[in-house]
């Protein structure tokens, strides 16, 4: 691979006019084939074999109405009555310029018989049921909606709103995130190179391959079914992860400038070494977040597809456009002083320092870990709802003036569909009472509804309003209490099957899908992951101890979000109140993610430690000398990583924060913690056998070298290259030709 990457590398180079035009005529066009053939996909809310995905079932073949979108529009009487004359006549107007949207089926008048107002008619509520699916709706049906109710808002009435329509207006169409991040990443870029010219060239390329990706992601949303939240996550990955790419080849190759290398030979050992790194690393990233498939949940499975793609691009992006790239800054490339490009004296002296008590690096590098992990054991799995948004969005306003009037489980009522199989049945209208009346005598529920059949007869409705909040581990309890004891006790003897169903519902068994799948996911990460780092390094120890420490950090990582989000630790910096449960599907993004982007920078070490001990260098010497080398490109890359990660902090979803949160703190203590001080600690106490590897599993395994140590000095028309000297040949074993006797 290293030799196959150094010639693409030197031809790119030679040639980056060509390379350049050929990058910017693929981005048009798939930016044409993106605005002819694409379009956003229907988002997979499907949890097969869930019963909340029975009842859908249900309710999609006999009463569609009730799985199309809703939203919920309530009005406040500042002063006087809703009844009062002039504030129904302007909320009836309002009710009647909503039921005249597109896709609008219907809008519950508060005041018909039997409609949500409160007895003294000062908080009231409109019902809006679309005919649509919530996939189905855009930015402009919700502000559309918006617009119609606010009609009704005067200083006698208070209008707010919530639901998915809702949700959609409140988008933020700047990409706040993004900006933050990209800025914060040309400040720590020029820092570390001093050349504007390698910042710039170092985010082109990396923004470059963001863009493809991105592309692909708009091409391929409809024939894969990508949900639309798989661009965000793709954009934040391949930010962090196309800068700290980019950022190493650059960095390699100002190296080998430095060393006297022509830019040819210097952008072609930079591509068989870092890009070799990058590859594997990228390898690892991508392996990791597809391994989402195998939870099961297709919403979950294609957010992982998305974010893959999104990597994959940038991989392409810093092996064949940062050569052209190099090509086209050519000499503004070469650092100015030697010093910019020479081992850190800082990182070799820490080097010497970790090496020197390595038990004690361990030791204090695990108490750390566990410190941030230690929240984790209080994790509690839901959804967050509109009483997590901000007192200041029309949301979170609609849900305390519900809560204050219906109570707070008006805001995620069950919805029990009842299947029936003999709908001629003269016992069946009992039956139905019978199943609503021991729903509302259970402990929990405040309110039910009578059964409602259907057109065909087929099945019926019952609505179920729990006395709590649907983030309210009472309510968690009461659905297991209706599912495992009341409504079979209220069916037996019957041909009636009750599945209970409704938002509420379908996030805990959302919840309980994610978590019985949890122990496969990660067996299946971990396994492809510690295969490739074996292949990569062939070394059996270090892929196993690295595999360790990842899970050390994602512990981390996990701790930290519970920390700020469920217990409220510096939660008010970022908008959010604390009590707010982890999103369902949270852990297992965060654990594909970050085993990914932790094993990027474990890669990244390594192999600079790796390539030392390939020179000759004895074990200690090998990590002080790799660390001096790579350990500032490691900490800037972390900084920008974190720093991208962090940035989505500052967006209105609360998902988007808790991986922004969650993702750059996690980022930052995996390099602090695991790579400059645990890792390098670890490798000396391994010594040898670090790299050793079983001679029977190298025989049967790819020879992928990291440190370029397979290249062929010659050009592609058989001249030899300038500035490459041969390497040692790769053993299985610690013994290394012409190393020193000593092992320092």
């Amino acid at each position: 691979m290293s030799d196959l990457l150094a010639r693409i590398a030197r031809a790119l180079t030679h040639h980056w006019k060509r390379t350049l035009a050929f990058a910017l005529a693929t981005v048009v066009v798939l930016g044409v084939i993106a605005g002819t053939a694409g379009g956003p996909a229907a988002d997979d809310f499907k949890i097969p074999g869930t019963e909340t995905q029975k009842a859908l079932d249900l309710f999609e073949a006999h009463q569609p109405e009730l799985a199309g979108a809703d939203a919920d529009v309530v009005f406040r009487a500042k002063s006087g009555k809703l009844t009062d004359a002039p504030n129904r006549s302007s909320i009836e107007a309002a009710i009647k310029r909503i039921e005249a949207l597109d896709d609008v089926k219907s809008v519950s008048s508060p005041f018909a018989k039997g409609g949500a107002i409160t007895k003294d008619a000062t908080i009231a509520q409109a019902k809006v049921q679309y005919a649509v699916q919530q996939t189905d709706l855009e930015k402009a049906d919700g502000e559309e909606l918006e617009k119609a109710a606010d009609t009704a808002a005067s200083q006698d009435v208070e209008v707010a709103m919530r639901g998915v329509p809702v949700d959609l207006a409140a988008e933020q169409s700047v990409p706040v995130g993004e900006l933050v991040g990209i800025l914060i990443a040309v400040v720590l870029l020029t820092v570390l190179f001093r050349s504007a010219a390698a910042m710039g060239a170092t985010l082109l390329g990396a923004l470059i391959g963001v863009m493809v990706g991105q592309i692909l992601l708009a091409v391929l949303a409809k024939p894969l079914g990508l949900p639309d939240f798989a661009t965000q996550i793709a954009v934040m990955l391949g930010l962090g992860a196309g800068i700290d790419y980019a950022l190493l080849i650059i960095g390699r190759y100002r190296e080998q400038v430095a060393a006297g290398d022509s830019m040819r030979d210097a952008a072609a050992k930079a591509a068989a070494t870092s890009g070799s790194s990058v590859v594997a690393a990228g390898l690892i990233v991508m392996v990791a977040i597809a391994g989402l498939g195998v939870i099961g949940i297709p919403l979950i499975g294609k957010l992982g597809l998305g974010a893959a793609i999104g990597v994959f691009a940038v991989v392409l992006s810093a092996l064949l456009v940062i050569p052209g790239m190099i090509g086209a800054f050519g000499k503004r490339l070469r650092p100015k002083r030697i010093e910019h490009v020479r081992p850190s004296p800082a990182f070799a002296k820490w080097g010497e320092r970790v090496t020197e008590r390595p038990w004690l690096s361990i030791g204090v590098g695990v108490v750390v870990l566990l410190i941030f992990a230690a929240p984790l054991t209080q994790m509690r799995l839901g959804q967050p709802d509109d009483g997590n948004q901000p007192t200041s969005k029309t949301q979170r306003v609609a849900y305390d003036l519900q809560s204050k009037a219906f109570g707070p489980g008006s805001n995620g009522p069950f919805l029990l569909a009842v299947d029936i199989e003999k709908k001629d049945d003269p016992a069946l209208k009992g039956q139905l009472a019978s199943i609503q009346k021991a729903v509302a005598e259970t402990p929990g529920v405040a309110t039910t509804t009578p059964a409602a059949v259907s057109p065909d007869g087929e099945m019926a409705t019952i609505g179920a309003v729990p006395t709590t909040a649907p983030q309210d581990e009472r309510t968690s309890e009461l659905l297991a209490n209706l599912r495992d004891d009341v409504l079979p006790k209220a069916t037996e003897g019957t041909d009636l099957q009750v599945y209970v169903g409704g938002q509420t519902a379908g996030f805990e068994d959302f919840s309980d899908k994610v978590a019985g799948r949890l122990p496969v996911f990660i067996a299946v990460v971990i396994g492809l992951s510690v295969l490739l780092l074996i292949a990569a390094f062939r070394s059996l120890w270090i892929p196993l101890v690295s595999a360790v420490f990842n899970l050390l950090s994602v512990g981390a990582a996990y701790g930290v979000v519970v920390a700020v989000f469920q217990q409220g630790v510096g939660s008010s910096l970022i908008g959010v109140d604390s009590g707010v449960p982890i999103v369902s599907f949270i852990p297992v993004m965060l654990f594909a993610i970050l085993f990914g982007l932790s094993m990027d920078y474990n890669v990244f070490l390594l192999s600079r430690i790796h390539e030392a001990y390939q020179e000759g260098a004895g074990p200690r010497r090998s990590i002080v000398l790799g660390m001096s080398r790579i350990g500032k490109v490691i900490l800037v890359a972390g900084l920008v990583m974190a720093a991208v990660f962090s940035a989505f902090a500052t967006t209105d979803d609360v998902i988007a924060k808790m991986f922004g949160v969650g993702l750059g703190v996690a980022i930052l203590v995996d390099v602090l913690v695991v790579r400059l001080l645990v890792a390098p600690a670890v490798v000396l106490l391994l010594g040898d056998k670090a790299w050793w590897l079983p001679s029977w599993l190298d025989r049967i395994l790819p020879n992928v070298s990291l440190e370029g140590h397979l290249v062929q000095n010659v050009d592609p028309q058989g001249e030899p290259l300038e500035g490459f000297e041969p390497a040692p040949s790769h053993q299985a074993g610690p013994a290394r030709p012409g190393a020193p006797a000593s092992a320092d």
